[in-house]
Parts: C-alpha cells; structure tokens; sequence
C-alpha cells in the first residue's frame, strides 16, 4: 500500500497532512484547520506537487465551511471566492489549484443564483463537489500510471524489462494517491517489468532523495538514488528505456514547467535518445497559456540553497537564484501523459479543443 499524504474524514471534518518538510527522519501528520492553515502548509512546503496542492487547498475550504455559519448565499459565495483566489496565491506557478478554484467559483456563481437551491442545498453540494475532487484525483492517477505504462512497453521489444528515470516527487505523497510518474513507475512494477528506477536527488529541495527515494523503499520498488549532475553519465553508461517527470503546469502548445532541472534532463535525454514522458493530470494543461514563455515561475528563498536543514553548506554572502521550477520546450517531450490517453505536444491544441466544443 502507497503511502497517504492526505487524510481527510468528512464524518469528523478532519483533515491532516503529511508534514514533507520532516520526511524522511520523522512521519507526521499535521491538522489543518482551515484556509489559512492550508495556505500555509502549501507555501512551507509541508504539502507539495500540483494535485496535491489543489486537493489540500480545496479541503481546506471545506473544513472552514462545515465550521462556519452563513447568513445567505451570497455571504457564501463571496466567501468561497475570496478564500480560493487566496489559495491560489500560495504558490503560483501549479495551476491544478487555480483551476480546482475557477472550477468551485463557477460552481458558487451558478448554485448562488438558482432561487431553487436554499442555503443548505448550497453548502451540501458545494462540499459533494470537493469530495468527488479527491476522489477523481485517485482513480485519474491510477490510469495515468496504466496509460504510462503501455506507452513506454510499446517502445521495447518483446517481454523485455524497463529502466527509467524520474526527477522530484511525482507519487502518492505530491498527489492524493498513487501518483503520476511515479504511478507510471507503480503500474511498470505491478506488470512485472520495472528492471530498475533511477531517482535524482532533485537539489535544492532533495525531494528526489527525501521524498521518492522514501516511496520507493517503502514499496520495494528496485531502484538507484543518483545526484543530479550524474545524468549524462547515467544514460551513457546504462541502457535507460525512458525518462518520466511530472508537471506543475503544460501550455497549450505543450511547453511544461516542472521542477527546476527538469530542462537539463530532457536535453540529455534527446541527445542519448532516450523518450522524455511527462505524466499529469488534464487539469495540468493550461489553455489560457499558448506556450511556456508566459508561465509565472515561483523563486524560492536564498536558504534553500545555503542550507541543509540547519547547517550552512554555502559560503556566507553569496547571493543565490533559486527558481523553484523550469520549463521544458515541447519540441523535447515524447508524449504527455493523462488520464485521457498519451498525446503528443502538438496534439494538444486539438484534445483542449475538442474537450471544451
């Protein structure tokens, strides 16, 4: 069994996460009260990876909501918007939270002005579609992993295993369950034809080696931890099958941003030709950006990068650039992989249009 990143009791209106900030040394769960203990805990880091951000922020609405009174829908729904455009501004550049709360805001807008729907009503239906969010994060994840999976065999010959690279935290603990690339490499394990997976430390955060490393024991998935910088030799030296990385936000036109030092992979991948996947949600393709240029990048703090945990690594007044996420041209990705199929970079103007016609 994966391990849960998020625990939620509608029953109880209990909502806990897994603080990442203290993994892999100590597992522990913190209380989220409400939006402002949501907002926090995805600023900090304590939750990370795009799914998981948006279902933590929209659960923590629904905590504040069941605790809450309201004296009309209107109340409720400025409410409801103020809080989710808030959220959104905990970390910018993850669109599944910006769009999770366009999606809700729209839900709002309509429920507010339909005079057959009371107050109750409102709220009941409001926090129904919060829950089915969770859930459909879950199973999208489960076929994301399927889909991955077939792609990357079709390219082998016969019974043949895999050996594939992944970068960051892409599994249960970035998402509500099992994962994206690393549900890719979850569903590979199951068919019986993972050989290896080879996770980068992922510098300055080290959620490669803090995060993936620690999923991928707990599963017993075999696998190599390697540093960043060992790519190029990694793929000279060894017979990689695949790279699959996840995604903060895909532009129209399939430019992705993900974590910082994705970029760097998929050049080296092009170059000892090996497949670039990168494996997320619909809900991370982002048709109001035409391509990656005008994807807002989030710089974090100068002591991500001059220290380790308490310890100073970096020589004192150094100024540092700490971008948290690049972004991967379109022209290096294979495919982009969803719950709705594996599509090329320059099939997805097409799939936006025919899902929104």
């Amino acid at each position: 069994m994966s391990l849960k990143s998020i625990i939620y009791d509608q029953v109880t209106n209990n909502l806990e996460i897994l603080d990442q900030l203290l993994l892999p040394g100590i597992t522990k769960y913190v209380k989220v009260k409400g939006v402002e203990d949501g907002w926090k805990v995805i600023n900090k880091m304590q939750v990370r990876g795009a799914p998981a951000i948006a279902i933590v922020g929209c659960l923590s609405l629904a905590v504040e909501m069941r605790n809450d009174k309201f004296e009309s829908k209107k109340q409720l729904r400025q409410e409801v918007e103020g809080k989710l455009n808030y959220l959104v501004s905990s970390r910018p550049t993850a669109v599944n939270m910006k769009g999770a709360a366009e999606e809700l805001i729209d839900l709002a807008n309509q429920l507010s002005k339909d005079k057959s729907v009371s107050l109750e009503d409102m709220i009941h239906k409001f926090l129904l579609k919060i829950q089915h969010l969770l859930e459909k994060d879950i199973t999208d994840n489960q076929s994301i992993g399927d889909n991955g999976a077939k792609e990357i065999l079709s390219r082998v010959s016969g019974d043949s295993q895999v050996r594939v690279v992944t970068h960051c935290n892409t599994g249960s603990l970035a998402t509500a369950g099992y994962g994206t690339a690393l549900g890719v490499i979850r569903s590979l394990h199951a068919m019986k034809r993972l050989e290896h997976v080879y996770c980068t430390e992922t510098r300055p955060y080290n959620q490669g080696a803090r995060l993936t490393a620690f999923e991928l024991i707990h599963d017993k998935i075999p696998s190599t931890l390697i540093c960043d910088s060992m790519v190029s030799a990694l793929m000279k030296s060894r017979n990689i099958s695949a790279v699959v990385v996840g995604a903060d936000r895909v532009a129209a036109n399939g430019d992705t941003a993900n974590k910082i030092g994705t970029y760097q992979i998929a050049v080296v991948a092009k170059y000892h030709a090996v497949p670039f996947y990168v494996a997320a949600p619909f809900t991370s393709i982002d048709a109001k950006v035409s391509t990656g240029e005008h994807i807002v990048i989030e710089e974090r703090p100068d002591r991500e990068m001059t220290h380790v945990g308490e310890h100073r690594i970096a020589a004192k007044g150094i100024p540092c650039w700490n971008p948290a996420f690049d972004v991967t041209p379109a022209s290096l990705i294979a495919g982009i992989i969803t719950e709705r199929g594996v599509f090329k970079p320059e099939q997805i103007k097409a799939v936006l249009a025919s899902v929104s016609a």
